[in-house]
């Protein structure tokens, strides 16, 4: 059997799926689900799988609402083509994971439909909690992508991109304990946690002042007291801390990590820090595997933007980024909305769920199973991806070694005590 016969017969097992990707796009994008609450979209796709008739693994790696499949011949290389599936608060789908779930899931079930002509094995995995907790990450230490010889998944944006450009990110939880008192008749005998929260916020906003274009601090207030009259005893705020890649990541965090112990020791305060046990990597992407892709999504009419063009500092995190540095990878871009509308934003959502965003499921699950059905038919291709990862492979590995760290839990304070523990 040809490879162009294959080929032909992939994009009709798309097409034959037209109805079911729509379906549930529109199913999963019309209940949206928090970051490790996904049951209702996790169960929904992994039900899919089994109506295929392939075996499905619910509850995968640890992660109640993650899921593997696997097929094919264990003889060719194994291609791990991934979903995911959660969204924002407040903004549901406005990243698109609808979209994301449902061109993994269709790429893998049309090359279920090749049966005993797959040259080579699909590991098809449900990932959860990319928007927070890093589940990948977490999948990937439970071994979720041992053995496999590349990983792959498509993100929607306002433009076709041969990959998204990430970075480093890290998350930052900082708890400040006080002593409350009556606001008007006792301040004196108050320690302020809102101070100590407003205080460290101002240090972080001077801070950004003096960072590199390329990186980023953000943040909100989680809890800033109960009432006006009452000296707050307890505030909180969560913080994002990016920069280019985990070397450059450690330094900035330093340097965040002094502005909370700021607050504490201006107010009185006790800071309880917590960093995320999970830094998200920069993206290495796999260029042999992306010029395959941009092949495959050109021939379907897709036109791209040039990455030269990226302007400095454009740039989200994902925790594909983790993937990457452990197996050749690719994670390009289609455009669902028009170039003026950008994602974590309510009118995004609505793309997400219109028809330009049914024609990226549609498009986005024939180029990943192309994509996969090349590497796996073409050992030559494969070939290249391998090396080209090769070389540097080690500054990988020192990565991943990075991000296994376990982080430090803080505790700063005066009226309580000092030190770290």
């Amino acid at each position: 059997m040809s490879l162009d016969s294959l080929r032909k017969d992939v994009a009709s097992a798309v097409d034959a799926m037209r109805d079911e990707l729509l379906g549930l796009s529109h199913a999963i994008h019309g209940e949206p689900e928090l970051s490790l609450q996904e049951f209702k979209s996790s169960a929904r796709l992994a039900d899919g799988v089994a109506a295929h008739g392939v075996a499905v693994t619910r509850e995968a790696f640890g992660l109640p609402t993650a899921y593997v499949a696997e097929f094919g011949k264990s003889e060719g290389p194994t291609i791990a083509i991934l979903s995911e599936y959660d969204a924002l608060p407040g903004i549901g789908h406005a990243c698109g994971h609808n979209i994301i779930a449902t061109t993994g899931y269709g790429a893998a079930m049309a090359l279920s439909k090749l049966g005993a002509r797959l040259p080579g094995k699909v590991r098809y995995l449900g990932t959860p909690a990319e928007e927070r907790h890093g589940g990948k990450e977490l999948m990937a230490r439970l071994g979720a992508f041992d053995k496999a010889d590349a990983a792959m998944m498509i993100h929607p944006s306002n433009m076709n991109l041969m990959t998204m450009p990430c970075i480093a990110v890290a998350e930052v939880e900082a708890v400040y304990h006080g002593k409350s008192a009556h606001a008007s008749a006792m301040p004196y005998r108050g320690f302020n946690a809102l101070d100590a929260v407003v205080t460290a916020y101002q240090s972080i906003a001077q801070l950004r002042q003096h960072i590199r274009n390329t990186e980023r601090i953000h943040g909100i207030i989680t809890e800033g007291g109960m009432a006006p009259n009452i000296v707050p005893e307890r505030a909180a705020c969560r913080f994002y801390v990016r920069a280019v890649d985990i070397n450059d990541l450690g330094p900035l965090k330093a340097r965040v990590q002094a502005c909370f112990e700021a607050g504490a020791i201006a107010t009185g305060c006790r800071l309880e820090l917590k960093w995320s046990g999970v830094d998200y990597l920069d993206l290495k992407t796999s260029w042999p595997m992306a010029e395959v892709f941009e092949r495959h999504a050109r021939d379907l009419g897709r036109d791209f933007f040039p990455m030269k063009d990226i302007p400095p500092g454009f740039a989200g995190s994902t925790d594909m980024g983790n993937v990457s540095h452990r197996v050749p990878s690719i994670h390009p871009m289609l455009a669902v909305a028009p170039a003026g509308v950008i994602i974590h934003n309510p009118e995004f959502a609505r793309w997400a769920a219109s028809d330009k965003g049914d024609d990226a499921v549609i498009d986005g699950a024939k180029a990943l199973a192309l994509t996969a059905l090349e590497l796996m038919a073409d050992q030559a291709m494969m070939g290249v991806v391998r090396a080209d990862f090769e070389a540097t492979a080690e500054l990988s590995r020192m990565a991943v070694a990075k991000t296994a760290d376990k982080p430090p839990i803080h505790n700063h304070g005066a009226h309580v005590g000092c030190g770290c523990a």
